[in-house]
């Protein structure tokens, strides 16, 4: 999968307070993103995990900017369709995320001159090519069924970057193009499915993801473990992430699927590089560090390893995949794992955002906070 495939994402943070203990300190953020509205925001944080029961098309659905009442009704019928044919939630993101990106979530007849050859309806499906006769690609419950059933015969398409799962459905002229809608697809599946997006990806059990499991959102936990010294607190308003207090070589996951853009070793205050022995505080530096991007230009950081990271810069890698373990170089005062979090692959402090509420608001809460 090509890098630009991975750079391209924009994702939604809510509210939340984080806590302050050790090392490397919380606040209260508010951030607005891909144009969604801070009521939206809070509606989604206040989400279970899939608990509400099939979504009724017909009722009055919540709406998700630029979406229009037809446009979220389309996207109800493609979660109910998932949920009839047993497939968990996170084929549901990608189902909308793909329409998103082949017809605005509208049922496009022929286009015309404008038309991509013979493509039809949500899916932009090409009778010509086996989907079905024109009149059954333009029928949204049979043409996502279609797209459900295709999509079921992808090895491994559960765990697989979005974009890649939903080429290897819809074999684009365009295949980076479905990441970007990953975020907006996530807000919509929560919304008219109360919180499905935060459920276990790939059970239709829709039991909250929890340490380990990878949320349909995509995203899992980097570690397990209890939330120190928090993001931009008042006693260190310049700590640019969150400190996550475990033990000494315990692994380290990736948070989500992206490619490995940065792999070094930190230089302390001095202009040395001294990561393989213990840190302290006030020696400056990472110490042993990954940085990830991800679609939609979410970049994570991942600092203080024990050891020189699992993972090389350029490599693709998977949510949940191990890229290192916990320790304690650089600018540290005992193990754990420095975890930060950066919009738009601003890698330095002004793209910096509050891990704690972003990754509370994709269904993998740090510390275990439901």
């Amino acid at each position: 999968m090509s890098v630009p495939r991975r750079r391209k994402i924009v994702l939604l943070v809510a509210l939340v307070a984080t806590l302050v203990l050790l090392c490397c300190g919380g606040s209260v953020t508010a951030l607005l993103v891909g144009g969604l509205t801070d009521e939206g925001n809070k509606l989604n944080m206040a989400m279970g995990c899939g608990k509400g029961g099939p979504v009724d098309p017909d009722s009055k659905l919540p709406r998700v900017r630029p979406y229009g009442a037809t446009q979220m009704r389309n996207a109800a019928v493609i979660i109910n369709v998932g949920a009839d044919l047993k497939m968990p939630p996170r084929a549901w993101v990608i189902a909308i995320a793909t329409a998103m990106q082949e017809s605005r979530l509208s049922n496009l007849g022929n286009l015309g001159a404008r038309n991509d050859h013979d493509s039809l309806g949500l899916f932009q499906q090409r009778p010509s090519t086996g989907w079905g006769t024109p009149a059954q690609v333009m029928d949204p419950v049979y043409a996502a069924t279609k797209f459900y059933q295709k999509l079921k015969t992808v090895p491994g398409w559960e765990t697989m970057a979005l974009t890649e799962a939903a080429q290897k459905v819809q074999i684009s002229a365009y295949p980076d193009a479905y990441a970007k809608h990953e975020p907006l697809a996530t807000q919509i599946v929560n919304q008219l499915a109360d919180g499905a997006a935060n459920a276990v990806g790939g059970s239709v059990a829709m039991v909250c993801a929890s340490a380990g499991q990878i949320a349909a959102s995509g995203w899992t936990l980097p570690v397990s473990a209890v939330v120190g010294s928090g993001f931009r607190s008042a006693s260190r308003p310049n700590h640019q992430g969150v400190d996550l207090i475990i033990g000494r070589y315990t692994p380290i996951e990736a948070a989500a699927s992206g490619i490995v853009s940065k792999v070094k070793c930190d230089e302390d205050h001095s202009g040395r590089q001294t990561c393989n022995s213990d840190g302290y505080p006030g020696k400056g530096g990472c110490g042993w560090m990954v940085e990830i991007q991800h679609a939609g230009n979410v970049m994570t950081r991942y600092c203080h390893m024990v050891q020189r990271p699992f993972v090389k810069e350029g490599q693709e890698v998977t949510a949940g995949e191990i890229i290192g373990r916990v320790g304690t170089s650089g600018n540290s005062s005992g193990p754990h794992l420095h975890f930060e979090v950066h919009l738009n692959n601003d890698r330095s402090s002004a793209g910096a955002i509050d891990p704690v509420a972003f990754m509370r608001s994709q269904g993998a809460p740090l510390g275990g906070a439901g």
